[in-house]
């Protein structure tokens, strides 16, 4: 202590925002579900600064991390202690994305009232001014209010330039390294201290392997932000990040690279995880994100289920064609999904799919009509339901921005579970109640059931855990009133949060509202609670679970795309399957002409 004591002190405060709710108050949990992966990188940024003495040898550079979706940012407590060290800090709001902004304003807004610097970084930054011509208002506005804004990675040394011009009080009104993404390679490790960990539900980390997507996905904002040429951490890198996060006993991650299945350095990953676990019983429960032709490639799936893998997250964004080509997701094919799936099904990997609501030519009969099509015919556990948003930094963004079409002015909206624009076959009223309707489709006891048979079918699987998951999607839906992915365990509500400009309610009646809330979700969180586990509990005793098949488990044959409502039903489904014959057929001939050459050699 005495040698700290004699430092001269910098504080590094990085603080996740949540974003708030139709009320306008932050949603914040006693524990959350998903771990920020940008809280992690930039925690490790900072320590390797820390390290390194990047503010001179006789300066002590102490971080501290918040992720607001799991804990209470009290600005106010904040500045005092930093009052209390000397005064030199720098308030990093990290990974904002667009619906996160006004929430990281208005905390940007109490520290600059303290006295404290600020910096504010993250996709919407970073993706409007890689898309737009001009400065949007709303980070010129901060900017005046004083805010630094950051818009790139903070690799490569970028963090050691805002920390120095911090420490100097010479912060620049704006650092845009938009233009010059750095390496991955012999990156510090993304980490975070246990304390932070310990408030995320199952103790999970996240860290990533691979940033940037070749892909041209127009409603995507990873392409702009993270470039669309694919760079890449070691699996020395990735050996590193286990063993920092091991001594602190975290073996379960979230990896958030956007495809896994793309990063050409895969193998390799898995070998390494692999090994780790063979050689030194380091085990570890891996969660990621892969494309619908991730089954293609070989040994993929095998290895992934051998390294850990127990979760995978799978673009499917629709089962329409139509709907997919005009989205450039030209990629994604219908008649590879049931296989695709199948395939993790059988490694007894759990499936969950983001499926997007709101493509031009859905309607309210087609969408429910193709909600009832995945629930038989795709063996599909979790979908995460969406709605088409203009996110900042997208092409369709600046696209409907060039043409001076209306969206939603409130940026709290843009998180996938609100509409901010109109839709042109459905009124507003009408495509509100469709998304509604369709989470209340597919979440029903019987499908619920449906998927733990599916679960039961294999011997050491647990049928009890797609009903408790997908029982947990349906109260964030109807009790909680937020998308599932944003919950987390018992909702945190403070009377003084509330949204900069709406009123501060009177202590009584805040507290009478609350109680009244309270009351409600609770016997929603009983009702469904009791329905999930006796769901559960019912295929899991079931003597004959194992026997269990439906459609969605029957083996994919070349005459289901004559007969399945997958192929017949969907707008392009005849289309796609021509197309997939043809292909076929091209590659046959090709096989034969192969062997017929073989032959005349010998």
């Amino acid at each position: 202590m005495g040698g700290l004591a004699s430092k001269k002190i910098f504080q590094l405060i990085l603080i996740k925002p949540t974003h708030y709710d139709d009320d306008g108050y932050p949603i914040t949990w006693l524990k959350s579900h998903i771990p920020s992966n940008t809280l992690a990188a930039l925690y490790g940024l900072g320590d390797d600064c820390r390290k390194r003495h990047v503010l001179g040898e006789d300066v002590e550079i102490v971080i501290k991390p918040f992720d607001e979706t799991n804990t209470r940012v009290r600005c106010d407590r904040i500045a005092a202690k930093v009052r209390s060290t000397g005064g030199k800090a720098l308030i990093c709001l990290v990974g904002v994305q667009s619906n996160q902004f006004p929430r990281a304003v208005d905390l940007a807004r109490q520290f600059l009232k303290e006295g404290l610097p600020v910096a504010i970084g993250g996709f919407h930054a970073a993706g409007c001014l890689s898309m737009l011509p001009v400065v949007p208002p709303e980070i010129q506005a901060a900017m005046d209010m004083g805010v630094s804004i950051f818009a790139g990675e903070a690799e490569e040394g970028r963090l050691d330039v805002v920390l120095k011009d911090a420490w100097n009080g010479t912060l620049k009104p704006l650092y845009n390294y938009m233009d010059d993404l750095p390496g991955l390679g012999g990156a510090p490790t993304p980490a975070l201290p246990p304390a932070a960990l310990a408030r995320n539900e199952g103790r999970k980390s996240s860290f990533d392997l691979g940033r940037g997507c070749p892909f041209q996905c127009s409603f995507c904002t990873i392409i702009n932000v993270q470039g669309r040429k694919s760079r890449f951490r070691t699996a020395d890198d990735l050996e590193n990040i286990i063993r920092e996060n091991y001594k602190q006993g975290i073996t379960s991650f979230f990896i958030t690279d956007d495809n896994m299945a793309r990063n050409r350095h895969w193998e390799d990953f898995f070998d390494r995880l692999i090994e780790l676990k063979e050689n030194e019983g380091i085990h570890t429960s891996l969660i990621i994100q892969v494309d619908t032709q991730c089954h293609r490639v070989p040994n993929f799936i095998a290895k992934a289920q051998w390294a850990g893998v127990y979760r995978v997250f799978i673009g499917l964004e629709n089962i329409n064609p139509d709907n997919l080509l005009a989205a450039k997701k030209r990629q994604n094919k219908i008649t590879d999904y049931r296989k695709m799936l199948q395939a993790w099904h059988a490694a007894g990997i759990s499936t969950w799919a983001g499926y997007i609501l709101g493509f031009p030519g859905d309607t309210r009969e087609s969408v429910l009509r193709d909600i009832e099509i995945i629930k038989k015919e795709l063996p599909l556990d979790i979908l995460e339901l969406f709605i088409l948003t203009p996110l900042p930094g997208s092409e369709d963004h600046q696209k409907l921005w060039k043409q001076g079409a209306w969206m939603d002015p409130d940026l709290n909206k843009f998180d996938l579970h609100h509409r901010v624009v109109h839709h042109p076959k459905m009124s507003d009223a009408e495509f509100d109640q469709t998304y509604r309707d369709a989470w209340k489709a597919y979440y029903t006891p019987e499908h619920i059931e449906t998927v733990a048979r599916r679960h039961g079918s294999i011997a050491g699987r647990d049928p009890a855990e797609p009903a408790h998951f997908m029982t947990m999607f349906k109260i964030m839906f109807e009790a909680e009133g937020v998308h599932p992915l944003e919950g987390g365990i018992v909702r945190m509500k403070y009377r003084r949060d509330r949204r900069y400009g709406m009123p501060i309610e009177p202590v009584g009646l805040f507290h009478l509202k609350l109680a009244a809330e309270t009351w409600r979700k609770l016997k929603i969180y009983a009702r469904l609670a009791w329905q999930g586990w006796r769901i559960g509990s019912k295929v899991k005793h079931d003597p004959k679970r194992l026997e269990y098949t439906d459609l969605a488990l029957e083996p994919v044959a070349e005459e289901e795309m004559d007969k399945l409502s997958l192929f017949a039903e969907t707008a392009g489904g005849e289309a796609a399957v021509s197309k997939k014959r043809g292909e076929d057929l091209a590659r046959a001939r090709a096989a034969v002409s192969q062997n017929q050459r073989l032959a005349a050699a010998e």
